[in-house]
């Protein structure tokens, strides 16, 4: 009797608490939306409200592109509220939720938009340089932002504006996926170009493109010299003419020109300079015997000048070479120049030394006061013959069997 006491009391309990789940089951099934608004506006206070009853307060599941999150509710006369968190209130786009319980299948969605305001200008643009022509061109991307860091509405307006030398111009462009942008070309003229943006009474700050000449177009070289005289010791100056593009605007200021000098034996030569307000100059040293150059300058890739021919004349017609002390001194000079002036320190003198015919040693030395000495060692050079060569200012004069002793 006992244990048949036992089983009823415990049919009894199972029966009173399948009763209390029917019934708080029925209750949260009666839960229903109360709120119909699905459009709200971003950083409002959004408060979702459900019918039901202070006995069961099931969580909100939220979950946007920002991140996902359970809500506590309140009940207070029957309603449920759930207070959606700032969180995602602050931040524009579509936010999805479902009471999360396993007896209700109760969900929905609703739209945050953004305010139409505009509180600050992202504003992005580039290159910082370009070519003029009207071929070339800069981007302006613009992205207007709400006081809490939203992007605006598709379709904004925004008002892109820029000045170039003496025009002015604004056009509408209109933002799409977040951002605005237009390309805006250069002119046939360069110069600096100002750019800004507005957008609902919101402006951005200044931006500076500079418009830079297009290709260099071919141009003229010419020479200027202190005389004609090949002496080894002036400079020509070789300098360019105005170089401008197919615009008539003038290069850029550091535009690299090489000149390219080809002389009358074949031999290449090469000085360069950079343009300062559209000139490049170069400069290179005369020979020091007479010669014809024939010069042409090149802008790498780009462009090229005329020729020019420039002829030195013979600067020194002849020079005396003197032996003494056993042959072993040799001096050269005086070496006089056209006005039968000694010719300026550091004119090149060359001496070869033969024996049997066979070069044995050459040596190099720059003239002094217009004399140049070359002293032949006897503990290198035996005693014996040998043939002697000296060249000085294209001169060569040849010396056969001399006696060194």
């Amino acid at each position: 009797m006992q244990i048949k006491g036992t089983y009823l009391f415990i049919l009894c309990l199972m029966f009173l608490s399948s009763f209390f789940v029917v019934q708080q089951q029925e209750s949260i099934k009666d839960i229903k939306l109360l709120t119909t608004k699905t459009q709200f506006e971003v950083g409002n206070a959004i408060t979702l409200k459900f019918s039901g009853n202070e006995t069961s307060t099931p969580l909100l599941y939220c979950s946007s592109s920002y991140g996902s999150t359970l809500i506590s509710g309140t009940t207070t006369d029957n309603t449920l509220a759930y207070t959606i968190p700032e969180a995602i209130s602050n931040k524009t786009g579509v936010v999805n939720w479902k009471l999360v319980n396993d007896s209700t299948l109760l969900s929905g969605k609703f739209n945050i938009n953004p305010k139409a305001e505009v509180a600050t200008m992202e504003t992005y643009i580039g290159p910082p340089s370009i070519e003029a022509g009207g071929t070339d061109y800069t981007m302006l991307v613009v992205i207007p932002t709400d006081s809490l860091d939203n992007p605006v509405p598709s379709n904004t307006q925004v008002n892109a504006k820029h000045q170039f030398l003496a025009s002015e111009d604004t056009s509408a462009i209109f933002t799409n996926n977040l951002i605005a942008y237009k390309n805006i070309y250069s002119k046939t003229e360069h110069g600096r170009m100002l750019i800004s943006s507005e957008s609902l009474g919101t402006n951005s700050k200044e931006f500076t493109i500079n418009v830079t000449a297009a290709i260099p177009s071919n141009f003229n070289i010419y020479s200027k010299r202190p005389h004609e005289y090949a002496d080894g010791n002036q400079i020509t100056t070789f300098s360019t003419s105005i170089i401008k593009d197919r615009f008539n605007n003038t290069v850029s200021d550091g535009t690299f020109v090489t000149f390219i000098i080809t002389n009358s034996q074949g031999n290449i030569l090469k000085t360069s300079g950079t343009t300062i307000e559209g000139v490049a100059t170069a400069k290179m040293i005369h020979p020091d015997y007479s010669d014809n150059w024939v010069v042409k300058a090149f802008i790498d890739g780009m462009a090229e000048s005329d020729e020019i021919t420039i002829n030195y004349k013979q600067a020194i017609d002849d020079f005396d070479v003197a032996f003494s002390k056993n042959n072993r001194t040799i001096n050269v000079g005086p070496l006089q120049s056209f006005m039968q002036q000694m010719i300026p320190d550091g004119l090149q003198v060359t001496l070869h030394i033969y024996k049997n015919n066979a070069l044995i040693q050459s040596e190099i030395k720059t003239s002094y006061n217009g004399f140049v000495s070359f002293n032949i060692n006897e503990n290198i050079y035996l005693k014996g013959q040998y043939d002697f060569t000296v060249i000085a200012a294209g001169i060569e004069k040849s010396f056969k069997n001399k006696t060194l002793w």
